[in-house]
């Protein structure tokens, strides 16, 4: 006998939210992240994974938030990010356990950090307070340090960054921490964030990302630096954006993530040969990398191919690329998303997870030979009602006159029969693909416990199944992804599957496409509209990125397409909406901000008699259904699954419109 799921089940998901292998033994160190009710927060504690045989066991205890664990180059150490002393610092603690001890005092927060190769010094990235006012300059020696709470002085693009908000009061620099000791000595100091850092192979330099400076800083590059801090020099100049810089283990190459133009989201990895300074593509520009920051490693000494994170149709697998050559050989794959790559002496390993199976870590061999789990911390999924998942194909049309042939993800309770409730969910991006991460589509389970199939799918736009795929979609939102969703309604509707019982939800660019469904369709009975772009006219000012994605998107900057993303806004359609709308938002949200969710809540309550609500998460970023306070989130999952439900049996209400209604949609 099963359980159904119900939205309290986040508090027994735990997320493995980042990895580390050993260099001596085949052994992981990570970070697990569970919810803690009664304080309504996180906590975050270390475990010991062994990869050969035996239990996992918990290396650190408490209420705090302890994350990125890092092994010594001997193995013998375990370093990692807390937040037990108040703001973020480094502690170690030894390799079988015991006491960990603060290593850094800086007055600042650590972010991020990597161990040297001999072990005797660690490179950090941290944030350190700086007066606004003085627009970048440096400070005097003597000055009074700025109050935190004072004006939020805005002198450059970008000035603020969803999830941390007003961000021109601090920079992000690289110190210098000595692994002894614990003194950090600063080696950046300017008008420019270092995001990342990486040791070379000998020891003598480091390959940092940085922002560069003025209006142009949402654009980053890669640098490096003796590990004094002298010697700067910037090896890419033609990137919007680098990531992740990793030194091959000869010293040789640079390898780095990146995309040329600013605002593209699709990602690819790139190389640097450090003698001549020559940037190329790794790979051809389909090639596409996870966007996460241990999409990339190399295995031991070996500096001819390359591991990675890479998204294909929708799926993330583990692969080797040769290098220089680019060629791709996949070790682990199926119909998952593979994450948190890591490598120990025998094997590689990362998460793995769908939409019915819960995330765990797995591991194989260096060839892929031998995968199997070697985690269990979301055994409590086992009694859970059990579900389906099944890549299916769709004929759609394509916006042209022709039609082609996109992928869905159908899940279904097991053993369902018949035509049942369908939730169409929309992915977020557009430049993206449906997402398996549990705590932010844990409505889904809770609906197929109660009958319902879900149809998530990866529709004209989406990455990972080419560029000219997801290009398509530019200048085009809504106009020809919508079509086709309803195809893909229809196909099922034919098949028995489904039957008029269909409603909508996303979230994002999810957000978006449910917002236009509302007033450019009557075949969903219901939608759910999370954090969406309503109005691309004040997107493209409010938004932390919008200056520069939406332009990107709409292939021109805001006076030359002001016609085009009128056009494109779901706020001027709203008028001639009947389906109930649900509209959740976070209010700190500086991605879609709720300015966004108000103009579409306004409009529809104000133009219709549309059944419409919208509920304001306090606090809540752009990620408020996965990162908010858990209350919040397990709020967020029971109102879709109350709305859906209560409206997925009323048949829509055609003339539930005022006169206002009547008005013709924008041309």
């Amino acid at each position: 006998m099963t359980t159904p799921f119900t939205p309290s089940d986040i508090f027994n998901h735990r997320t493995i939210s980042s990895t580390n292998g050993s260099p001596s033994e085949n052994l992981l160190a990570c970070a697990v992240t569970s919810l803690n009710s009664a304080t309504d927060g996180e906590n975050s504690a270390i475990w010991a994974v062994p990869l050969d045989a035996g239990a996992p066991w918990q290396m650190t205890q408490g209420g705090s938030i302890d994350n990125t664990p890092q092994w010594s180059p001997d193995g013998e150490r375990l370093a990692f990010i807390s937040n037990r002393a108040g703001n973020y610092q480094l502690f170690v603690m030894p390799r079988h356990g015991g006491e960990a001890v603060q290593l850094s005092q800086g007055n600042f927060s650590l972010v991020s950090y990597e161990w040297s190769p001999d072990g005797s010094r660690i490179a950090a990235v941290c944030a350190v307070t700086v007066d606004p006012s003085l627009r970048g300059a440096r400070p005097d020696p003597n000055a009074v340090p700025a109050p935190v709470d004072g004006p939020q002085v805005v002198w450059k693009l970008p000035y603020k960054m969803d999830g941390v908000g007003y961000i021109l009061n601090r920079e992000m620099r690289l110190f210098m921490i000595d692994a002894a000791s614990g003194e950090a000595t600063p080696l950046t100091d300017g008008p420019f964030d270092v995001k990342a850092a990486r040791w070379s192979p000998d020891g003598k330099q480091l390959v940092y990302v940085r922002t560069r400076e003025g209006d142009m800083s949402h654009r980053t590059d890669v640098w490096v630096m003796d590990t004094d801090g002298h010697h700067a020099r910037q090896l890419t100049t033609d990137h919007a954006q680098v990531l992740y810089p990793l030194w091959s283990p000869d010293g040789r190459w640079i390898v780095f993530a990146g995309t040329i133009e600013e605002g593209d989201a699709k990602v690819r990895p790139w190389l640097i040969e450090v003698a001549s300074g020559k940037v190329q593509a790794l790979g051809d520009e389909d090639i596409e990398l996870s966007f996460e920051a241990d999409s990339m490693q190399f295995v031991g000494k070996d500096a001819s191919k390359l591991l990675a994170v890479l998204a294909s149709r929708g799926i993330q697998h583990v692969c080797e690329i040769s290098i220089p050559d680019g060629q791709i050989k996949v070790l682990a794959d199926g119909d998952r998303h593979l994450s948190k790559l890591c490598c120990t002496p025998d094997y590689v390993a990362y998460t793995s997870e769908n939409s019915v199976l819960p995330m765990e870590i797995h591991a194989c061999r260096h060839d892929g030979k031998d995968e199997r789990a070697v985690s269990h911390f979301n055994d409590w999924w086992c009694d859970r009602a059990p579900a389906t998942m099944e890549r299916r194909q769709f004929v759609v049309p394509d916006g042209d006159g022709g039609t082609e042939t996109i992928d869905g993800w159908l899940i279904r309770p097991v053993g369902a029969k018949g035509a049942a409730p369908l939730l169409m969910d929309a992915h977020g991006g557009p430049a993206s693909y449906a997402l398996f991460d549990y705590p932010v589509i844990a409505y889904w389970p809770v609906l197929w416990s109660q009958g319902w199939s879900i149809l998530a799918l990866n529709a004209v736009g989406s990455s990972s199944y080419g560029r000219a795929f997801a290009d398509r979609l530019n200048q085009r939102w809504g106009e020809i992804d919508l079509p086709q969703y309803t195809a893909a309604v229809a196909q099922l509707q034919a098949e028995g599957i489904a039957d008029d019982r269909v409603c909508i939800a996303g979230k994002s660019y999810g957000g978006y496409l449910s917002a236009w469904a509302v007033g450019n369709s009557t075949l969903f009975r219901a939608a759910v509209v999370m954090a969406p772009v309503a109005n691309m006219e004040t997107h493209y000012g409010t938004s932390d990125s919008g200056y520069y994605s939406d332009s990107y998107t709409m292939q021109g900057n805001r006076a030359e397409t002001h016609a085009l993303i009128r056009k494109v806004s779901p706020v001027h359609y709203v008028h001639q909406a009947i389906t109930p709308t649900l509209i959740l938002q976070g209010t700190n949200d500086e991605r879609c901000p709720r300015s966004q969710a108000e103009e579409l809540f306004v409009t529809i309550r104000r133009e219709t008699d549309t059944p419409c609500e919208m509920v304001l998460y306090p606090g809540g970023t752009h990620k408020f259904t996965s990162t908010g306070k858990p209350s919040h989130r397990q709020d967020t999952m029971s109102r879709i699954v109350e709305w859906v439900t209560r409206w997925v049996d009323q048949h829509l209400v055609t003339e539930a419109s005022t006169q206002q209604n009547k008005q013709a949609p924008i041309k």
